[in-house]
């Protein structure tokens, strides 16, 4: 069985509140990530950016 490529978990944080409100999966080698998702502080949908924890 092949193997995909890798996986890590990142999280998605407003751009507006600062919060980190999703924690998704992507590829390893992705750079950039960014998605219209709901803010439950701001109840609206807002951008959230992919957001390494360090």
């Amino acid at each position: 069985m092949a193997k995909g490529p890798a996986r890590e978990w990142v999280w998605l944080e407003c751009s507006e509140t600062g919060d980190r409100n999703y924690r998704v999966q992507v590829r390893a080698a992705t750079k950039k990530l960014e998605l219209l998702k709901y803010c439950p502080r701001l109840r609206k949908r807002t951008l959230h950016k992919l957001s390494r924890k360090k």
